[in-house]
């Protein structure tokens, strides 16, 4: 892992002094590589985690992910190409550059670029809780530096290879990555039912003991609105997290893109069974208060010890490639929409590739900083939180690339509406779920609180745009083409 994340820099050879380079690998990848990339970037350790935990825990209402995933990618294929296709054409490297242009708003920028941000560094803090359950279910837990000596050790070794690499080092240690977690899924899908009587009797186990978890292995009535609304809120907001826009954008095409948008759902397929590790564990009897363990302990009671230690090299490995594209992610909004912004508006792309791999550091760090001392338990209500502060920007992104007709003023007014709202709705669930009830007369609805605020959010946002334009308040200048968005720069090249 170390190695191919060193010697990436001479992959796909460019300037990695250039924040293009560095930040997107030159806009070079192809499908085969965009597949690992987003693969990579999409399924984290944290879903390796988390998936089967909630499964373990809650039955049915854990395979959210599933459809959620599946959802995500025919959305991909619409809209993240012509994303791409404006992003080439004008050389912009993040979502919030594109809202800048688009807009003619550098504050609405900055809200796009400071929700990305935000959303991000939970998200990285996260990852490194699948190295700590290896960790503990290896018996390394020990107490004070020693215990976080590990982490320590690999998140300095991902820093450091981050800043020398730039995208390109988890685009290439994503293959190796994925690689490992699939031979790990069929082995285990395989192997783990053999030993405990089939997929029958892991079913019948589990029909008998998750009642006694408040879970169920078929979904409650009551649960339907927030099933189906954690589902669709969550793939509209995985696609506009940082980290899957610069996966997204450093393909070589907007064709690429669509054609990963076709082969993706292999990973939902594969998360399908890494979903139902929870229920093999409840047949396997296996007990724990830390739901994180799990897959490790599931892995070290039914698998031989050599391929245990196989599948937790998978799962560490699991971590560190999203989390370094999400540092790169948050390196590249805060360089190309906060500094250069309002820091240093002169600055040449020499200095802007500088500042990107300095604060590409500092996140890294800082997700370290924050697992380490603050309790993980905050790391899960942020990243709760960060899911439903990142659906916020769908007007601005995502309805801004069919139509500029939203006034700027008003998508951010919006905004704020819908980040006000939700963060509301996760406060007064005390952050254990993001799913909110909303009384409705005699009635309750169950639903996702990024959808309820994404909601409010829309609605301002129209009837203020009617207001502004009304009253004629200035929207600012479009600083791109029609064409940018449907023509495939070597297509445009030959046209002329």
């Amino acid at each position: 892992m170390v190695v191919l994340g060193f010697s990436a820099s001479r992959w796909h050879r460019g300037d990695l002094d250039l924040i293009e380079e560095w930040g997107l690998a030159g806009r070079r990848f192809g499908t085969f590589v965009t597949w690992f990339l987003l693969g990579g970037d999409l399924y984290t350790a944290y879903t390796f985690i988390a998936v089967p935990a909630l499964v373990y825990g809650a039955g049915a209402f854990g395979f959210f992910a599933v459809p959620y995933t599946i959802v995500v990618f025919p959305i991909m294929y619409i809209v993240m190409p012509r994303l791409w296709r404006v992003s080439k054409q004008q050389n912009y490297v993040t979502a919030a550059d594109f809202v800048r242009g688009r807009f003619d708003s550098s504050l609405l920028a900055l809200a796009v670029a400071l929700t990305g941000i935000l959303a991000t560094m939970p998200y990285i803090a996260l990852q490194l809780t699948g190295i700590q359950a290896v960790l503990t279910a290896m018996g390394l837990s020990g107490t004070g530096l020693m215990k976080d000596l590990p982490l320590i050790i690999a998140f300095v070794i991902l820093a450091a290879y981050t800043y020398t690499s730039g995208l390109r080092a988890p685009a290439l240690t994503a293959i190796l990555k994925d690689l490992l977690i699939y031979v790990t899924v069929i082995v285990a899908c395989i192997a783990i039912p053999m030993q405990l009587g089939g997929y029958g009797h892991i079913f019948h186990v589990a029909e008998q003991t998750l009642p006694t978890h408040k879970g169920s292995v078929m979904l409650s009535p009551k649960l339907f609105s927030a099933f189906a609304t954690l589902a669709l809120g969550s793939a509209f907001a995985l696609l506009l997290y940082p980290h899957a826009v610069t996966g997204s954008l450093g393909a070589k095409s907007g064709r690429t893109i669509q054609r990963n948008a076709a082969l993706l759902p292999l990973y939902s397929l594969a998360l399908t069974f890494i979903a139902l590790l929870g229920y093999m564990a409840i047949a396997a009897g296996i007990h724990t208060k830390d739901t994180s363990l799990v897959v490790p302990l599931l892995f070290l009671k039914t698998l031989p010890t050599w391929f245990a230690g196989f599948a937790f090299g998978a799962i560490a490995i699991g971590a560190l490639v999203p989390a370094a594209i999400m540092a790169i992610a948050a390196a590249n909004l805060f360089t190309r929409n906060i500094y250069r912004e309002y820091f240093a508006a002169s600055t040449g792309p020499n200095r802007e590739a500088q500042v990107a791999k300095i604060v590409g550091m500092i996140v890294i760090l800082g997700a370290l900083f924050f697992i380490v001392v603050i309790p993980l338990q905050y790391s899960i209500y942020f990243q709760t939180l960060g899911g439903i502060w990142i659906l916020q920007t769908v007007p601005a992104i995502m309805f801004g690339l069919y139509t500029r007709w939203f006034h700027r003023w008003a998508l951010l007014i919006g905004w704020l509406t819908g980040m006000v709202i939700g963060t509301g709705m996760a406060a007064a669930e005390s952050f254990k779920t993001s799913i909110y009830p909303l009384h409705i007369g005699h009635s309750v609805i169950l639903a996702y609180a990024g959808i309820w605020a994404i909601i409010a959010n829309i609605v301002v946002t129209v009837v203020l745009t009617l207001i502004f334009n009304a009253m004629r308040v200035s929207n600012g200048n479009d600083s791109t083409a029609a064409a940018d968005y449907i023509t495939e720069p070597d297509e445009k090249a030959v046209a002329q």
